[in-house]
Formats: structure tokens, sequence, C-alpha cells
């Protein structure tokens, strides 16, 4: 299944932004990578507060970022451009927050996060 199909699919699409789709799809993994890796740090024995709350942050931005980067009917470029810089520093944050761990999980969720703000990077200044 791809998510570039199926914005491709749209009868108002009429040429793919496809660095809007690569982001909007990797938004998609980053919400469950960081939503995955907050559930791994509340079973942690040390305090992993700080952590979960970046990473369950980031899971919501994430995921309301792909949403909206992939409705093509009308358009609302102020808002998906506030939401991509949103979901860069997000990630940008959540990635440092991660870093200061040393547990796999967390590792695996700040490339995922450095992934997905490089993603929305190079998204950006397509959206026009």
């Amino acid at each position: 299944m791809s998510i570039h199909k199926m914005i491709e699919l749209h009868p108002d699409v009429k040429q793919l932004n496809d660095a809007l789709a690569t982001a909007a799809r990797h938004a998609m993994f980053c919400a469950v990578m960081c939503t995955s890796c907050a559930d791994a740090c509340s079973a942690e024995e040390m305090d992993m507060r700080q952590c979960i709350r970046s990473c369950l942050d980031c899971a919501d931005v994430c995921e309301a970022t792909a949403k909206l980067a992939v409705r093509r009917t009308g358009e609302n470029i102020a808002v998906l451009r506030a939401m991509m810089e949103a979901c860069i520093r997000t990630c940008e944050l959540c990635a440092e927050e991660c870093a200061r761990h040393e547990h796999e999980h967390c590792r695996l969720c700040a490339e995922m996060c450095r992934e997905c703000a490089e993603d929305c990077r190079k998204a950006l200044p397509t959206i026009q």
C-alpha cells in the first residue's frame, strides 16, 4: 500500500508533490515509533517521564501533520506550513531527549525523528 499512490489518485491532484507525500509517510511512521518508545520508556526502571512526554507530544504533532499533508481538497497552505515547521521542531526536540538515553528503543526513536524532521524540511519549500 502506498500513500503516494493514494494522494495521486485524488481528483484534485494534477501532479504529485513527492516530497510532501514522503514527509506525510514518515510522519505517520514517526508517530507510531514515538508512541512505541513512550510505552517502552514507561516500562524502564529509571525515571523516564520527560522522554515519555517528548515522545507522546511528538507522536501527536506528527500524526496531525501527516493528516494535514494528505488532504488535497481545497487548500490551507499557511496551516500546513505551520504544522510542518512545528513537526520539524518537535521531532528535533524529541530526538535530543531520546539521545540522552542508552536504550535501544530511544536510539531508534531519535533516528526516526531526525529522518522525519529532514523529510519535512525538504517538503516545506514545495508547499505553495
